[in-house]
């Protein structure tokens, strides 16, 4: 499954009369913030959670494990801090 991030419609607007953010706006940000770069220290194997597809930036530098990918959602019981792999 590929996963697009496309831009809202540049002819609706963001924020709603009553200054709340639109419908529209607000589930592109939950997208937005759910692929983004999580940058932490140290392997994020059972410490991170974060949704299958996630990306993780170890900033310790360690060589040969620096980014991670989150390959599995969870372990079957909800867990979603495991899953990672080094790449």
């Amino acid at each position: 499954m590929v996963t697009r991030v496309t831009q809202p419609a540049t002819d609706r607007p963001i924020v709603e009369d009553d200054l709340t953010q639109s419908t529209q706006f607000r589930s592109w940000t939950r997208i937005i913030t759910n692929q983004a770069l999580i940058i932490g220290t140290g392997s994020p194997e059972g410490v991170v959670e974060a949704s299958q597809g996630a990306s993780y930036m170890n900033d310790a530098g360690t060589a040969s494990a620096i980014m991670y990918l989150k390959r599995d959602n969870d372990d079957g019981a909800g867990n979603k801090k495991i899953g990672w792999i080094l790449v």
